[in-house]
């Protein structure tokens, strides 16, 4: 029948209230053919409700219109099972979305990439107590992907906490910079004590998610943090920096970039060097970023297990940020996690073709593509075609192809929350975690074998690493 609020054709139906208390309440909707989830709180003669509407796209109205909609146009609903609900990503039901939640709630969920300490330094400047300070992470903040109330509904159970310095930042100024970043991130986890804990081992972690909190760990981006100085390396680990990512978007002296022109074939003798160095003091040697060059000397030097913290398949979609076929098949000998990102422009071709068009027009414009910088600002006044957007399913693409050449134990996540400015849809913020867990299900993946995905991976590599301190 036609609604009268939009004239389309729709087939309704109503969901008790039980339902949409165990979906606590969330905002659902999948485009496309079939069912979608319009909205919750439905208020009226019908009582509080979940509305599926039957459309060939998203609706977009609001919970009070679809509930002044269906009593006005389309009378009593027969209530449905709720194994036939549909949920946010097309085809999974509330079951596995709840399923997935049950299981975070008792397995611990890692994550190797977030950029929120990068973040709140953008927005409140380089002093780490006043970035620390400049907003209140226990509510939500519209301005970032990251806040507690986000990070506890996404089940986070450990994060890596990147000290991302831009290359822009060279010898002295980026020591003082990763410095800054690392001083951050102690002040969030002062200013927190009941949400964050500052860990360095694999038990520490655990115990931290036993008593309800995040489990919390560094990672350096970029080796150009250490100003070439193995001392300056060792000085963070002291500091409690756990890995380091080997370069940026830029070679460092030592090592080649994977979106950089190549200059060293790979690691130089020093860049072996710095790799021995990472598992001598129990540091881990994090290959995202790097040229597949790099990866590959790396894998022979390094004698512990090795991390990609936010990398994807180069094989599901072309990007010199992703990783080889050849790589990843080595990694169940080294032992290492490959730790699947979320970044549109690495997952999906359509989102890689328009990074494509925008680089070309900069080069044209005489600026540089790798400038992070440069490329949000000439992007947000550049005419061109709205930038496609990514999805659950190019997540799970990459996720399910690094288990099948990797394998179920070599495979892990790492969001890069808070360090690009869109996520894929359905994965906006870090409240989504849950959902990708759904998704996987949907497709017969066990809870033994999310778990693995989830944390277990990554707690080995860290009590591997430990053994080589």
């Amino acid at each position: 029948m036609a609604c009268e609020l939009c004239g389309q054709e729709v087939r309704v139906r109503l969901y008790s209230v039980t339902h949409a208390i165990r979906l606590r309440r969330r905002w659902l909707g999948v485009s496309g053919a079939g069912l979608v989830v319009l909205g919750l709180a439905l208020f009226g003669p019908f009582g509080p409700g979940l509305v599926l509407l039957d459309t060939a796209g998203l609706a977009v109205l609001s919970a009070c219109a679809a509930a002044v909609g269906f009593a006005q146009a389309h009378g009593p609903a027969t209530p449905q099972p709720p194994a036939t609900r549909t949920s946010r990503v097309e085809g999974m039901t509330s079951g596995a979305l709840e399923r997935a939640t049950n299981l975070l709630d008792t397995t611990i969920l890692a994550d190797g990439h977030n950029d929120l300490a990068w973040e709140l330094r953008s927005q409140a400047g380089p002093n780490p107590v006043e970035a620390a300070a400049a907003l209140d992470l226990t509510v939500r903040q519209p301005s970032l992907q990251t806040d507690f109330p986000k990070l506890a509904q996404g089940k986070l159970g450990l994060q890596f906490w990147s000290v991302y310095v831009p290359c822009q930042f060279e010898g002295d100024s980026a020591v003082t910079a990763v410095l800054e970043q690392v001083e951050l991130v102690h002040q969030l986890a002062e200013r927190y004590p009941d949400r964050l804990r500052l860990v360095d081992t694999a038990a520490q972690a655990e115990a931290a998610f036993a008593d309800g909190r995040i489990a919390s760990l560094l990672g350096a981006e970029g080796g150009h943090s250490i100003a070439e100085s193995l001392g300056v390396l060792r000085s963070l680990r002291r500091l409690g920096v756990r890995y380091m990512t080997l370069t940026h978007n830029l070679n460092t002296t030592w090592a080649d970039s994977g979106t950089d022109e190549p200059a060293h074939g790979g690691l130089t003798e020093f860049g072996r060097e710095v790799v021995r160095e990472m598992n001598r003091i129990g540091m881990l040697v994090d290959l995202s970023h790097v040229a597949p060059s790099t990866m590959r000397d790396a894998l022979k030097v390094s004698s512990a297990p090795v991390i990609f913290s936010h990398s994807s398949c180069i094989a599901v979609n072309n990007h010199p940020r992703n990783i080889p076929d050849d790589v990843l098949s080595q990694l169940p000998a080294n032992g290492g996690v490959a730790m699947v990102t979320f970044v549109p422009g690495f997952i999906s071709a359509a989102v890689t073709a328009w990074d494509e068009q925008l680089k070309a027009a900069m080069t044209a414009a005489g600026q540089n593509f790798l400038d992070l910088g440069q490329r949000g600002r000439f992007a947000e006044a550049w005419d061109a075609p709205p930038k496609p957007t990514a999805t659950v399913a190019d997540v799970v693409a990459h996720v399910e192809h690094a288990r099948e050449v990797a394998g179920i134990d070599h495979i892990g996540l790492g969001g890069d929350y808070d360090g690009v400015g869109t996520l894929p849809d359905g994965l906006e913020d870090v409240s989504k975690y849950p959902v990708l867990f759904a998704a996987l299900m949907e497709r017969g993946w066990s809870d033994e074998e999310c778990a693995k995905l989830a944390g277990r991976n990554t707690l080995r590599v860290l009590r591997d690493t430990e053994l080589t301190h």
